[in-house]
This record gives structure tokens, C-alpha cells and sequence, in this order.
């Protein structure tokens, strides 16, 4: 059962990354459009910036689960570092405490955030509710506290092989 669910949780992390990673692209493709269309056709189009501030939402809070998953996410030691083995222990659960309320607090009041601004919509995109538009904080939070969780029950998991595949590329590439 665990090995099933880890597997499950490697593919929910590899969708998070390619999902945050596609974001990154499609903006670097779209702002250059609208730069193009602003100052060389002399008419701004008007989607490229909402859709990009959308895009960076995304990327932001879908891809700070898998980044939390990785040990990836930015983090000062400076502190914890001179802790004792015992009171790192401590830390450590303090830290998932803390992150576990903070991806809750994430879900729920992304949730009514998402519920009070559905029937609205952007000024610039007619089509998109602001509702959906709000949607990444939700399913991001609910994301990341699913790997909180998942470190919680089965420790960290930074060492598995859909999080480290630039070690395994390397490795591959020097048995070549």
C-alpha cells in the first residue's frame, strides 16, 4: 500500500512540475507577443498580461508543492543548523505543523475566495470568472498539504527517483 501510494504521489508530482513548467513557457511566449503588438504593430492586445499574471499563479502555488516535496523551497538554516540532533527532530515536526496549517489555511480560504468571486470576471478577459482565476491558491495548498502529509507518515522523500532525475540523467549519461 505505501509503495502504491508514494508511486501515485511520484505522478502527482511529475503533473505539478510539467504543469508549473508549461506555465513558464507559455509566458515566455505570450509577453514577447504582447511587447511585439504594443510597439511595432502600435496596438496593445489585451489578454497577454491577465493571462500571465494567471499563468504566474499557477506556477506559483502548483509549483510550490512539488517544490516543498523536493527540499527544493527557498529556506534559511542559519538557525536550525546549529540546533542539536534532538531539537532538529523537534524542529522538523514544528516546521510540518506549521506548513500543514498553512496549506490548510491555503485550501479553505482559497476555497471561499474562489466560492464569493465565481459569478465575477475579468475586465480584460470577459470569459474568465475571477473565481477561476483564483482557483491555483485552493489547488495548491491542497497540493503541498498532501505532500506535507505524505513527509508526516513516510518521512521525506526528496530522494526518489521522480524527484531526483537530474542524478539519475547523470548517472545514466556516466555508465554510457
Amino acid at each position: 500500500m505505501k509503495h502504491a501510494l508514494l508511486r501515485v504521489n511520484d505522478v502527482i508530482y511529475t503533473l505539478c512540475v510539467w504543469i508549473a513548467g508549461l506555465s513558464i513557457l507559455v509566458i515566455s511566449l505570450i509577453i514577447p507577443w504582447g511587447i511585439f503588438t504594443r510597439y511595432v504593430m502600435g496596438t496593445g492586445s489585451s489578454w497577454p498580461e491577465p493571462i500571465a499574471i494567471l499563468l504566474m499563479s499557477i506556477f506559483t502555488f502548483i509549483g510550490a508543492a512539488p517544490s516543498y516535496r523536493a527540499g527544493a523551497h527557498m529556506a534559511v538554516a542559519m538557525f536550525t543548523d546549529r540546533l542539536s540532533p534532538q531539537l532538529k527532530r523537534y524542529d522538523a515536526v514544528l516546521v510540518n505543523l506549521l506548513m500543514a496549517a498553512i496549506s490548510l489555511f491555503m485550501t479553505v480560504w482559497g476555497i471561499k475566495l474562489c466560492m464569493a468571486t465565481w459569478y465575477q470576471f475579468t475586465s480584460d478577459l470577459a470569459w474568465l470568472r475571477v473565481g477561476i482565476a483564483y482557483s491555483p491558491i485552493p489547488i495548491g495548498g491542497a497540493l503541498t498539504l498532501w505532500f506535507v502529509l505524505e513527509r508526516i507518515i513516510f518521512g521525506d522523500q526528496s530522494h526518489r527517483r521522480a524527484v531526483q532525475y537530474d542524478a539519475v540523467e547523470e548517472a545514466a549519461e556516466g555508465v554510457a
